[in-house]
């Protein structure tokens, strides 16, 4: 995947789990929108489909969701 075709999202910490991701980059509205999306095999980190709410993503995680794709990054 090429560089342009994602959104950096700076995290302050060195892990944060997919459901507060989801908001954090507005990928959901909110965690029920989050866990129906999760559950549906709607997202998928690094290229596979991730059904688990709480996995733990770190810088360099690419998240894909609602037709778009971030990238973690640490925050400067």
């Amino acid at each position: 995947m090429k560089e342009s075709e994602y959104t950096d999202i700076p995290v302050r910490d060195s892990m944060i789990r997919l459901g507060q991701l989801l908001k954090l980059a507005n990928l959901a509205e909110d965690g029920a929108e989050a866990k129906d999306l999760i559950e549906n095999g709607m997202v998928r980190v690094n290229g596979d489909v991730e059904e688990r709410r709480g996995r733990q993503l770190h810088p360099g995680d690419v998240i894909s969701a609602s037709g778009q794709t971030v990238r973690l990054v640490p925050s400067s």
